[in-house]
């Protein structure tokens, strides 16, 4: 499913208005527990039909529009946060509530971008209702795409936080990371923020430098991938390295070391005892069986 976010649009109220009259507009409801789900088998995002009693609720604090769907109808969003009780239920519908990362498990690739998209706009909501210039309270604009303050003027928008995150590999091995409170045995590709006034490729060298001790280099992008934890954009690189003994050093990872490519792919085949992967949601999963697949062709 491919979504149209209505740039040249939301920003007219009269259309917006319409959307919310019209009878195949869809609501995606999410809280900061998770988002609803549908079907069991082949889970979708729930979508509820705007009704009488519930079309205040949709434009409560303004309305959060995430734009059009392939057939032109318009989709919305609520903060679960915000509803009662019984409106909760009233939205839900019978649909289960599921942590994002429990849901892209399931979820179709673009059912679990919309998920993620989803839940970045609604906790950006949540979190930044006040200006953070003179500290007033900001009023939602462009169908939620926006915020401006109605005292000194200035318009907010989302936030995304570039964070690189690299496969680095040294002769047939991996080096992998474990940060305390992950499932015993997770280990992962290392991550990072990208620090002000960094190139991505500086961010990555540093990052592993900082985190294992190791010097990486020839970093090279791969893709990327929204992730709203809690308002990230993750870049995947790949990086090579000449070895060298990893250790913890800036108190991040509990350890990190470098895993053969037996390792690894036996992790991969049937989450082996010995190492388990991130999972298969996530981009650092993606990156470790693009490598695994290289390997295994001899390129």
């Amino acid at each position: 499913m491919s979504l149209d976010r209505a740039s040249s649009l939301r920003g007219d109220p009269k259309w917006v208005a319409d959307r919310l009259e019209d009878p195949t507009t869809r609501v995606l409801v999410a809280g900061s527990e998770g988002v609803l789900l549908s079907g069991a088998s082949d889970p979708v995002l729930a979508r509820t039909a705007i009704e009488p009693d519930t079309r205040g609720y949709v434009e409560l604090a303004g309305p959060i529009l995430l734009g059009l769907v392939e057939d032109g109808a318009a989709v919305f969003a609520v903060d679960l946060d915000g509803l009662d009780a019984a409106m909760r239920e009233r939205f839900a519908h019978g649909a289960r509530l599921v942590s994002l990362r429990d849901a892209g498990v399931g979820l179709s690739r673009s059912e679990g971008g919309l998920a993620a998209y989803l839940m970045a706009l609604l906790n950006w909501h949540r979190t930044h209702r006040f200006c953070a210039n003179c500290g007033t309270r900001s009023v939602v604009i462009e169908a939620g795409y926006s915020r401006r303050c109605p005292n000194c003027g200035v318009v907010h928008f989302p936030r995304t936080d570039p964070v690189v995150i690299m496969l680095v590999e040294n002769e047939g091995r991996l080096l992998l990371g474990r940060r305390a409170g992950w499932p015993h045995p997770r280990y992962s590709v290392l991550a990072g923020f990208v620090s002000p006034g960094e190139s991505l490729e500086e961010a990555v060298a540093r990052e592993v430098r900082e985190e294992s001790g190791i010097e990486a280099y020839d970093p090279s992008f791969v893709t990327s991938q929204p992730w709203p934890f809690p308002a990230s954009l993750m870049l995947g690189f790949e990086a090579r390295s000449d070895g060298g003994e990893p250790k913890v050093s800036d108190g991040e990872l509990e350890d990190v070391r470098w895993f053969t490519l037996e390792a690894v792919r036996a992790a991969s085949d049937d989450d082996g005892a010995a190492l388990r992967l991130p999972p298969q949601v996530s981009i650092a999963r993606f990156l470790i069986e693009r490598w695994i697949a290289r390997n295994r062709s001899g390129a």
